[in-house]
């Protein structure tokens, strides 16, 4: 999106810093208050030093340079070949040899990246057109709320409406008009390179660490819009501490510095594991990788940065075939504690079971076969139940103006979230799937979003929780409503709500104190 080069095809990633935050003066990795941070761990553990070339042994040979090890070199074990049908070789795609999608076979991962790289201006100037027709991306603020570490809630709807067409007008028309007039204005957000997919970091999260960098695509929605980098971390076994993340993003590097007094072994171990990189679709070590150089994989916390998320995508593993697969957004884990059923379509009914699944088919691609390819990960399970207690150790952020029902308190809340509160249960029908104290209900329902508009049906999709809502744009499953003010708007046409303007106000005002 903004025209950047890839910074490591050049250097390689062994020559790539990786920045992890400011050390604070109490590190005891010897790094002073102010010093350069030490490198990226994982990086250190994947890239091989370059050493002088001194003895004979180091020295490429003719026979080393020699091009007979090239698949369509080794002459056939029998002479009969000849006369059976292609003499013997295998002339279409091999899965071990050819990359995923190759045009053909034999075709070699250099000449992809090229083709990717030479394609990929086109690809983010088209989704940037995209996104320019269907939202105003100029960012707007609200004047005092904040998300826990300070960076400020934008605030909508960013959603474009045809000429002449107002939320009020829109919102009295029947699903067919809005569908046979294509006035809806929130379908779904697709995937910058659908045929790709994958997931796709913020370019925030690139600066810190280039190894989740991808040659072929880039993030597409602007910062302003995604949660805080870094976010805060809150712990349900330390509440009184409030955030402990200080600060700084959680990685193999420091995790054992920061939480050493405040979790369990069983935790840090957890933490451990879900801090370490394992094979994923687009980040591996064969050809069937995005990132330019072979790396270990993404570790879980990659995506669900310090427990909690920055609006990282990819695709849904639950669908096929590719394009009828869909864009999504990752989740928090915060109050994952409380949450009873994981993945938007697959209703797994334990963390341990999703972590397990996961690791076995090629990280978020629901493909076991593939995921034996790129290294196929199988967690004992005492490592995963080790990280299912971590996960479950995440809290929601404080929400100072509820009660211990999940209530507001009248003596702390204003009127105006006060009558949002009673929206939130009465005329806006929220509190029917987002109850309190959790606003979840633990079940999936399916919106129809079909009805207004020329697009396949979604189906059923988990409810997700409302605590901390304010801290996790964009919403929806796909990413699609880039504010609270949208997503009342969603909501207000899909379940045909009829809310006045002043109330739309008032419920997004409750919704940020949950």
């Amino acid at each position: 999106m903004k025209g950047r080069r890839c910074p490591v095809l050049g250097a390689g990633i062994a020559a790539a810093t990786l920045m992890i935050g400011t050390v604070p003066s109490h590190a005891q990795d010897g790094t002073a208050q102010g010093a350069a941070p030490p490198r990226d761990a994982v990086v250190e553990a994947q890239s091989p030093r370059q050493v002088r070339v001194a003895r004979p042994e180091q020295r490429l040979t003719d026979h080393d340079r020699s091009p007979d090890f090239g698949p369509e070199k080794p002459a056939p074990s029998s002479p009969a070949f000849r006369n059976q049908p292609d003499e013997g070789r295998m002339l279409g795609f091999d899965f071990a040899r050819d990359p995923l999608n190759a045009k053909k076979p034999m075709q070699t991962f250099d000449e992809i990246m090229r083709a990717d790289i030479a394609a990929k201006p086109k690809v983010m100037q088209t989704q940037r057109a995209l996104l320019e027709s269907r939202y105003d991306l100029a960012p707007r603020f609200h004047p005092e709320a904040r998300m826990t570490r300070g960076k400020p809630v934008p605030v909508g709807p960013t959603a474009r409406l045809a000429r002449g067409v107002s939320w009020e007008s829109l919102g009295a028309m029947a699903p067919e008009e809005i569908r046979t007039r294509g006035l809806f204005p929130y379908p779904s957000l697709p995937h910058p390179k659908q045929v790709a997919g994958g997931q796709v970091f913020p370019q925030m999260q690139i600066d810190m660490f280039p190894r989740l960098e991808r040659f072929d695509v880039e993030f597409d929605l602007p910062d302003a819009f995604l949660p805080e980098f870094p976010p805060a971390i809150f712990l349900q076994n330390r509440p009184e501490l409030g955030d402990v993340s200080r600060g700084e993003v959680v990685s193999i590097n420091n995790f054992h510095r920061l939480f050493k007094d405040l979790l369990t072994p069983v935790q840090l171990d957890g933490l451990r594991l879900l801090l370490t990189p394992a094979p994923q679709e687009e980040f591996n070590a064969t050809d069937d990788r995005k990132s330019p150089q072979p790396v270990l994989g993404v570790a879980c916390l990659d995506c669900h940065v310090n427990g909690h998320t920055t609006g990282q995508f990819h695709l849904s593993p639950d669908i096929r075939p590719q394009e009828r697969r869909f864009r999504l957004d990752t989740v928090s884990l915060r109050g994952l504690f409380n949450q009873q059923i994981h993945g938007s379509k697959r209703s797994l009914r334990s963390v341990e079971d999703f972590t397990e699944f996961e690791f076995r088919t090629a990280y978020f691609n629901g493909d076991a076969i593939r995921a034996m390819k790129k290294g196929i990960t199988i967690f004992d399970r005492i490592q995963v139940s080790h990280m299912a207690q971590m996960q479950n150790m995440l809290d929601f952020p404080p929400a100072p103006k509820l009660d211990a029902t999940g209530r507001l308190d009248p003596a702390k809340a204003t009127e105006q979230e006060l009558r949002g509160e009673q929206i939130f249960y009465g005329k806006g029908r929220c509190g029917s799937c987002h109850m309190p104290p959790a606003f979840l209900d633990h079940q999936m329902h399916d919106l129809h979003v079909e009805r207004f508009l020329d697009e396949p049906p979604d189906g059923p999709i988990k409810t997700f929780t409302l605590r901390g809502i304010k801290e996790s744009p964009p919403y929806l499953h796909d990413g699609r409503l880039l504010t609270l003010e949208d997503t009342v708007e969603f909501f207000n046409l899909v379940l045909r709500l009829k809310l006045e303007p002043p109330e739309k106000e008032d419920l997004v005002a409750f919704m940020r104190q949950l």
